[in-house]
């Protein structure tokens, strides 16, 4: 069956489809014999594509990894300015993976690698509104914090989604907060936060989906279940 080369590249843990949109810009990509542009479709049953005049072959398994990201790190296979990358702590897997989503530089915890790029598509798209739980250690006023967080906000002029917010721990002006989003800006659950005028001293994912980081050393990564694999599927 024919599909977009976009969507053939990712299916067989090239690339992202973003990043198959520039392998397909940079000529990189060619379908039986001839140079391939983005928008065009193939067949890996009938056609020959290749990348980098490699025959590209069809995945059979893919590969689902959990890592526990420490803060200092930054979401890319590759940084520009030479600071640690993800892509350091999972070499160990053996194939080829990209993370699903992002974490920023500050935050740390659970963060999704794999190969299948289907999947990822599947739950970085908004109208399938992943849950993504953090616990958010933070000090202010925390009355006035909270009001906020629970009531209604936008981020660039967009209404969010109401977020569930819980303390789990306060001391003081300090607490360490739970917080539950649907959607995923960048740096949301800061954003929100300075909205409610609380300082965050450190964000930890601790949940995506039906995934749980669990016990997971910092900065050690696992594979996923089978059953894990499948509340992703089904997310």
């Amino acid at each position: 069956m024919e599909e977009r080369l976009q969507k053939i590249l990712s299916a067989c843990g090239v690339t992202s489809r973003r990043g198959a949109e520039q392998f397909l810009v940079q000529g990189r990509v060619t379908v039986n014999g001839r140079s391939a542009q983005v928008g065009d479709k193939a067949d890996l049953d009938l056609d020959d594509v290749r990348v980098d005049g490699k025959p590209l072959k069809k995945v059979r398994e893919h590969t689902y990894l959990m890592l526990n990201k420490p803060r200092g790190y930054v979401t890319t296979l590759s940084d520009e300015q030479g600071r640690p990358d993800v892509s350091q702590l999972i070499r160990t897997c053996g194939r080829r993976v990209w993370p699903v989503g992002r974490l920023d530089l500050d935050t740390d915890g659970l963060l999704l690698f794999t190969d299948d790029g289907v999947l990822t598509q599947h739950l970085l798209h908004p109208s399938h509104e992943v849950e993504k739980e953090y616990h958010v250690w933070v000090t202010g006023n925390l009355t006035y914090g909270l009001r906020v967080l629970r009531g209604p906000l936008q981020l660039d002029g967009v209404p969010l989604r109401p977020a569930r917010v819980e303390v789990l721990e306060q001391l003081g002006d300090s607490a360490v907060l739970s917080i539950t989003i649907h959607e995923g800006k960048k740096r949301q659950v800061r954003r929100m936060c300075g909205a409610g005028q609380l300082k965050v001293k450190r964000l930890q994912r601790v949940r995506e989906g039906g995934l749980l980081l669990g016990d997971l050393p910092l900065g050690q990564w696992r594979p996923l279940t089978e059953t894990e694999i499948r509340h992703l599927l089904d997310a």
